[in-house]
């Protein structure tokens, strides 16, 4: 039941990240704080389509 998913930068919109989640346990959008090594700072990522 994982998905793989795909994160983005809230600052530049830049897709950093791939991970996986549980859709039964988090059937809404997550958000984590994660680095982007464009904007060179921890920001915000959030989940995409």
């Amino acid at each position: 039941m994982r998905e793989i998913i795909t994160l983005a930068c809230v600052d530049c919109k830049r897709r950093n990240y791939n991970n996986t989640k549980n859709k039964r346990k988090h059937p809404d959008r997550v958000e984590y704080k994660k680095y982007c090594r464009f904007c060179k700072k921890h920001t915000a990522h959030k989940e995409t389509r």
